[in-house]
């Protein structure tokens, strides 16, 4: 008797707990799915590698959100399916200042507590042909002086105190995105694989043809 009263109790609780999670997965899954644009969407610090995995383990909580300093993180809220209410940083807004509290915080294995040095939220990627020193078009630093990675993150080109130059060391956290006074944006937080300077049909061209002994 006890064992089959110990299994309706059990069973009993775990009904009452799916019933009472179900309005917030149907709210995710019912809400119509818009495309959003992501060229300015960066994953939070210590977030699992897969996109994918990331909306299946944050439940949207929003205590990441709650604890951060620079209010930095942003929710997505109309896009629909797996990803309605989940987190995302916009740097053009606000970047991450590194402090690690939302890794901290995180009830669920979304966001894995990590060494600053060792967080991949992307690497930043400067556009010579539009950043104000590349072109000799004024002097400004703004992105070097803002990193808190130091210069084994970002620092200027050897031989010049102004043309700032992206190393191994940066860690995709957008405050040099944040900062950058140009209207363009010559500096974006893009995936490794894109690499750190930013490639242009014409340098692409040359490129190849100095391969080819042109």
């Amino acid at each position: 008797m006890k064992r089959r009263n110990f299994m309706k109790t059990l069973t009993m609780g775990a009904g009452i707990i799916s019933f009472g999670l179900l309005p917030f997965f149907m709210g995710r899954l019912l809400r119509p799915i818009v495309k959003a644009n992501e060229s300015n969407r960066i994953p939070l610090p210590g977030a699992l590698k897969s996109q994918q995995d990331f909306e299946r383990s944050c439940i949207g909580c929003g205590l990441c959100g709650e604890v951060c300093p620079p209010r930095c993180i942003q929710f997505h809220k109309h896009e629909g399916g797996l990803s309605a209410d989940t987190p995302y940083i916009n740097p053009e807004q606000k970047g991450c200042i590194l402090c690690g509290l939302c890794m901290e915080v995180c009830p669920t294995d979304a966001l894995t507590v990590t060494p600053i040095r060792k967080v991949d939220m992307g690497v930043a990627q400067i556009d010579q042909a539009a950043c104000y020193p590349w072109v000799d078009a004024g002097i400004c630093g703004a992105c070097v002086g803002i990193c808190p990675l130091g210069d084994s993150a970002i620092d200027f080109e050897f031989g010049n105190f102004y043309r700032p130059v992206v190393k191994d060391g940066c860690v995709g956290c957008g405050l040099c995105v944040e900062v950058c006074p140009e209207p363009s944006l010559p500096i974006n937080i893009v995936k490794r694989s894109h690499g750190k300077v930013a490639q242009h049909g014409i340098g692409i061209r040359k490129s190849e043809r100095g391969k080819r002994g042109f």
